[in-house]
């Protein structure tokens, strides 16, 4: 919030006094911290002639502020760490701030806080006239000291004298009534405080009835005209709150501060909670008193620099996409009832391994088709699409429901597999170098044991194109054979290669697919090996997009990758991985 409530330290110290030539009265409420400032800076109501209803500034109180810091409100807590609590408050918002002063010190020490408050934006300082230490007013039973009246005029005057910002004002509190020394004894320190330059007058009183403080408005308002004029008559209706504010206008009070509500509520909400928690063992039932912690981060402005991460890592995201279909629910995920990608190898699972070893090759652009317990899925940086009727749509179906994630170049991943930095960087490679539009990755150790195969792979067959070209070589891995069959039906006396489940596909590539795609999607009966179009795997879209007519690439591997098939398969990468 700190971000979007901004405002120049001069301009807000003004906008106090902007606000007062506006308005005939003005609401203050008691802020203690950042968080209680968000909270006053946007409450709104609606009133009943449709107006917005809110708060025009803050009260920086001593009671309050000692009180959230664990102190008692003798005056114990220093300018700077006054200051600390200001500076929070003006950080997080655009209203003016009233501080609370206490006695102001001596003569010097209030010099330098009318100029330290200044600098920091504060618009008005009401000091009271006790002498120091004061004690809080509200206390029962504790005996007030009043300051002599000419020491405290004259540092009314000093810090009148020491201000820079001509809207800066230096608000004089009376205690006579807290005192117990009267109506007259206040109005006399009244006027000297005015003749002594003070911007306004606070009258203070912890009678419930409002009497003395309504009667006092009206001896003020008889002063001489040219001792009040453009003077700010103040009230704190802490005691005496069954009056409204609009009625306390009435009589002419233009600032009328709500001065420790916030943080007196506060305190009953937080001891009521503790207690809650204490007598049912667990917080479950202290949920209904609390803010969800979703509210907590919009006050903070956390929602908003979530937003702005998103926004730069979008930025930052590789233009070439890893899209990952992982919708199905293959034996091993049955077996250990969660999807593939979610399997567990070594306390990290086979999408954040997968994921890992992309972003080592700059691939951070990642989609992943969910289906088989989609909500399980719960990586951040993903985007994600879902295919719903996994059950009886495949692989082809899954990665065309990220249609419009085939815009550009991509990189094609089984959600089933762990691979090697090096391996990807050969797909990466050709990204760059444009050197093909359709690329599978197959592993040419296939050939090597062929007669130890238990399982039914995806086996590839090629015919060589030629020799490489110059440019060809310069990629350091041979372009120069064509895919003419795919399957996992091809025999083992026919195939050179294993698909590994990783392919490459450029700009025109993934347009070729796409054109594939819609010329079968609606065709019935068997799809290649598939017995439909729904049933359909990767395989049996490129043996389609060979069958017409367009070329199909290979890039060789020699192992440095894993399939997760079955159980054997799972304990071979907990091993690799330890």
């Amino acid at each position: 919030m700190s971000l979007t409530n901004s405002i120049d330290n001069n301009k807000r110290v003004s906008l106090l006094k902007l606000k007062l030539g506006l308005k005939k009265h003005l609401k203050i409420i008691e802020v203690h911290n950042g968080l209680s400032a968000l909270i006053g800076e946007k409450i709104q109501l609606d009133s009943k002639s449709g107006q917005k209803i809110e708060f025009d500034g803050f009260w920086e109180s001593s009671l309050t502020d000692s009180a959230s810091k664990g102190f008692p409100d003798i005056e114990l807590v220093g300018l700077d760490s006054r200051l600390d609590t200001i500076n929070q408050i003006l950080e997080v918002t655009n209203k003016p701030i009233i501080v609370d002063g206490d006695t102001g010190g001596d003569f010097n020490q209030f010099e330098y806080m009318v100029k330290r408050l200044e600098r920091a934006g504060v618009s008005m300082v009401i000091i009271e006239d006790k002498i120091f230490p004061k004690r809080n007013s509200l206390a029962a039973g504790t005996k007030q000291e009043l300051e002599n009246l000419e020491i405290f005029s004259e540092k009314i005057n000093r810090g009148i004298k020491i201000k820079q910002n001509k809207d800066f004002m230096v608000v004089a509190r009376l205690e006579s009534l807290i005192a117990g020394l009267g109506l007259a004894d206040a109005i006399e320190r009244c006027q000297a405080y005015l003749k002594a330059g003070a911007d306004g007058i606070m009258i203070h009183s912890k009678e419930q009835n409002p009497a003395e403080v309504l009667k006092f408005a009206r001896e003020f308002y008889k002063l001489p005209a040219r001792l009040i004029k453009n003077k700010v008559l103040v009230c704190v209706p802490t005691a005496y709150n069954t009056i409204t504010d609009s009625e306390l206008a009435k009589n002419g009070f233009r600032i009328i501060i709500h001065a420790n509500h916030l943080l007196r509520s506060a305190c009953k909400a937080m001891e009521e909670t503790a207690k809650t928690i204490l007598k049912n063992d667990r917080s479950f039932e202290a949920d209904s008193a609390c803010s969800p912690v979703s509210g907590i981060f919009e006050k903070v402005g956390f929602l908003n620099v979530t937003e702005k991460d998103k926004l730069a890592a979008d930025k930052l995201k590789s233009k070439i996409k890893v899209i990952i279909p992982a919708a199905g629910k293959s034996a091993l995920a049955s077996l250990l009832k969660t999807p593939i990608s979610l399997i567990d190898i070594n306390g990290r699972s086979v999408l954040e391994r997968q994921l890992e070893t992309l972003t080592k090759s700059g691939l951070n652009n990642v989609v992943v088709i969910t289906g088989y317990k989609a909500d399980n899925f719960k990586l951040e940086n993903i985007k994600y699409y879902r295919n719903s009727n996994y059950q009886k749509n495949f692989v082809i179906r899954s990665l065309f429901t990220a249609e419009n994630e085939l815009t550009g170049a991509f990189i094609y991943l089984n959600s089933d597999i762990l691979f090697s930095a090096s391996i990807i960087e050969k797909l990466k490679e050709l990204t760059t170098n444009k050197a093909a539009d359709v690329v599978l990755l197959v592993d040419n150790s296939y050939q090597y044991h062929k007669h130890n195969v238990e399982k039914k792979l995806d086996l590839v067959k090629t015919a060589k194109i030629g020799k490489a070209s110059n440019f060809i070589r310069q990629l350091k891995h041979e372009l120069n054979e064509e895919v003419k069959l795919i399957g996992k039906n091809l025999s083992q006396e026919q195939a050179d290669y294993e698909f590994v489940g990783l392919a490459y596909f450029s700009q025109r590539g993934a347009k070729i697919i796409k054109e594939v795609y819609k010329s079968i999607k609606n065709r019935r009966g068997n799809f290649h090996e598939a017995k439909s179009v729904n049933l359909a795997g990767l395989t049996d879209l490129i043996q389609e997009v060979i069958d017409v007519g367009y070329t199909v690439k290979v890039i060789t591997t020699y192992q440095g990758w894993l399939e997760l098939h079955n159980k054997k398969d799972l304990e071979y990468a907990i091993k690799a991985y330890k």
